[in-house]
C-alpha cells in the first residue's frame, strides 16, 4: 500500500493475488496486529510529555502477574537512550514509556492518526502493537509523520470520465490546513528523526544501505510467533506499507520477522518508485525545538533540566519541575 503523504493520493494498492479467486481486499479489510510498527505512535505521544530522544531508559526485565514480556532477541541490554531503543525495537523500553504516559494517552494519540482502539485493549500491551489495523490505516498514519503532521483521507479514485472524456467525478484537491492537523510539525519532525535512525543503524538498516539514500524512514513490526510481518515507512514524497501473513493466522516461521520478510519487499518497491527522485530529507521547523550539546533535539520547553531525563531509575521518572504538560508523566515505574 503506497500513497502520497501531501495529498493522500494512492499510488499502489495490492490487496490480494487474484480477484477472481478471492474478492477479499487485505489492504482495506484485513485488520491485523501491527506489532512494533505501532511503536512510533507511542514515542510520538511521549514527546508531548517531556520525553526526548536522549531520555535514558533501562532495557531490563518486567513482570506483570502472568505477563512477562520479552525482547524479540531474548536479550536485555541495560541503559540506553530513547533513540537507541526505537532503533533496536526494545520492547521493555516501550512498555516503560507506555506505563509512564498511560495507555489511555496512547489510545487517544493513536486516534489522531486514524487508528481507533477498543477501550478493552487499553492496557500496557498497546506498547507492543496489540491493537488491530489495516495496511491502509498504517500507511495513512505514517503519512502524518511524512507530511509534517497532517491527517489526510486516502484518495483511491482521483477521477472518473466517460467514453467521451467528460469528467463525471473528481476528488477534491487536498488542503493542508490546521483543520487537518493531527500532531505538531515539530513532533512529526522529531518522530521522523527517530524513524530515520531505525533505517540507518537499527532493525531496518538494510533500507538505507540498499537504497543508498538517507531520506528513508520507517519501522519493522513482528507479532507474537511471527504471525504478522510488517514494514511501514516513507520517503517524504511517498509512504508505503508491506504486510505479510496468512488469512487464517498462523506462524510464518520460527525465525521470520518484519525485517526479514516485509522489509525486502518494501525495498524492492521503493527502489523503483524512488528512481531518479532527488534526496529529500525532512528539515526541522523554525520554532519549538532546541538542539542539545550531544547534537540531538528536544522540544524547547523540555530542554536541559526541564524534561524527563530518565525513566525507570530508582523506581521513578526523573522530572523537574512538573508542568501542566508533564503531570501525566510522573507515575512511578517498577
Amino acid at each position: 500500500m503506497a500513497l502520497e503523504p501531501g495529498t493522500g493520493r494512492v499510488h499502489a494498492l495490492v490487496g490480494g493475488f487474484d480477484f477472481n479467486r478471492k474478492q477479499y481486499n487485505h489492504v482495506t479489510q484485513a485488520k491485523r496486529q501491527p506489532g512494533s510498527s505501532f511503536k512510533p505512535i507511542v514515542y510520538s505521544a511521549a514527546l508531548e510529555q517531556g520525553v526526548s530522544p536522549s531520555t535514558v531508559v533501562p532495557d531490563e526485565p518486567l513482570v506483570f502477574g502472568d505477563w512477562e514480556p520479552k525482547n524479540s532477541d531474548g536479550k536485555f541490554d541495560g541503559l540506553m537512550s530513547v533513540r537507541q531503543a526505537l532503533a533496536r525495537s526494545k520492547n521493555m523500553v516501550t512498555i516503560r514509556i507506555t506505563q509512564l504516559i498511560g495507555p489511555a494517552r496512547v489510545r487517544e494519540w493513536a486516534s489522531r492518526f486514524g487508528i481507533e482502539i477498543d477501550a478493552g485493549r487499553e492496557n500496557l500491551t498497546l506498547a507492543l502493537g496489540t491493537s488491530e489495523v489495516t495496511p491502509l490505516q498504517m500507511a495513512s498514519a505514517y503519512a502524518v509523520f511524512a507530511n509534517g503532521g497532517y491527517r489526510l483521507p486516502p484518495v483511491i479514485i482521483q477521477r472518473i470520465t466517460d467514453s467521451k472524456g467528460q469528467v463525471l467525478f473528481e476528488a477534491p484537491q487536498a488542503k493542508l490546513g490546521e483543520e487537518q492537523r493531527a500532531i505538531s510539525e515539530r513532533n512529526a519532525f522529531l518522530t521522523s528523526s527517530l524513524l530515520q535512525e531505525v533505517t540507518r543503524s537499527g532493525t531496518a538498516a538494510r533500507a538505507q544501505g540498499t537504497l543508498r539514500r538517507p531520506d528513508i524512514y520507517g519501522k519493522t513490526g513482528t507479532t507474537n510467533d511471527a504471525v504478522d510481518a510488517w514494514f511501514a515507512g516513507f520517503q517524504p514524497g511517498l509512504a508505503a506499507v508491506v504486510w505479510i501473513g496468512y488469512d487464517q493466522p498462523r506462524s510464518l516461521g520460527d525465525r521470520e520477522s518484519g525485517g526479514g520478510l516485509a522489509l525486502p519487499v518494501w525495498i524492492d518497491f521503493m527502489s523503483v518508485a524512488l528512481r531518479n527522485k532527488p534526496v529529500q530529507e525532512i528539515t526541522p521547523p523554525a520554532e519549538g525545538l532546541l538542539r542539545a550539546a550531544n547534537g540531538d533535539w528536544s522540544f524547547e520547553e523540555f530542554a536541559g533540566e526541564a524534561g524527563i531525563r530518565a525513566i525507570g531509575l530508582d523506581g521513578t521518572a526523573s522530572l523537574s519541575p512538573p508542568s501542566a504538560a508533564s503531570e501525566a508523566a510522573s507515575a512511578p515505574l517498577p
